[in-house]
């Protein structure tokens, strides 16, 4: 399996945008996070959500190829439960969640948009501001940040934790690597 630095250098290499590796970095922390709260291998979860989106540039102009492309770009380093994860985070590609792990990257995926949106909405734009019922009440609110998937994230429910559980775990996730998001 690839080291953690290994998977960064990868990243590096084939993601450009920067506030799309800051996403990857966010769903790592929040995958590493949940790892730790199910006794999960924290660096084979760590590593499916640093790596989630690193075919992302390639394919964002046939989108249903998104996932599947970091499949086969990863084949080599990970295990297949993994790969499974990354291709079924996408719906388009025809894959099904079929793992904690898979339905945990769907779920992370979401819910660092949703947290991330509510710390620019703060007045300091700081995650540190960020409480779980902030995360709630924005979650309730349809109109903000309309592109993150409410559906996908109570998917938490699959893996057994509430969302409120779940909106906890991910926002102190987040909040410890804050310095690397910028927030």
């Amino acid at each position: 399996m690839i080291t953690r630095d290994e998977a960064y250098k990868l990243v590096t290499e084939n993601v450009k945008n920067d506030k799309l590796v800051k996403h990857m970095l966010a769903v790592e922390a929040i995958m590493r996070a949940l790892a730790r709260r199910f006794g999960e291998d924290e660096d084979l979860w760590g590593l499916v959500g640093l790596l989630h989106d690193i075919d992302y540039e390639l394919t964002k102009d046939n989108f249903s190829m998104h996932g599947l492309k970091s499949a086969e770009m990863l084949k080599d380093y990970l295990p297949e439960e993994a790969l499974d994860a990354i291709r079924a985070h996408n719906e388009m590609t025809g894959y099904k969640c079929e793992s904690k792990l898979a339905y945990a990257l769907k779920a992370a995926d979401q819910i660092s948009g949703l947290i991330i949106a509510t710390a620019l909405v703060m007045p300091s734009k700081k995650l540190a501001e960020v409480k779980v019922k902030s995360v709630k009440r924005k979650f309730k609110q349809k109109d903000f940040a309309r592109r993150v998937r409410r559906d996908k994230i109570m998917l938490c429910e699959k893996i057994g934790l509430s969302l409120d559980e779940f909106i906890e775990i991910s926002l102190k996730a987040l909040q410890e690597i804050s310095d690397k998001l910028g927030l």
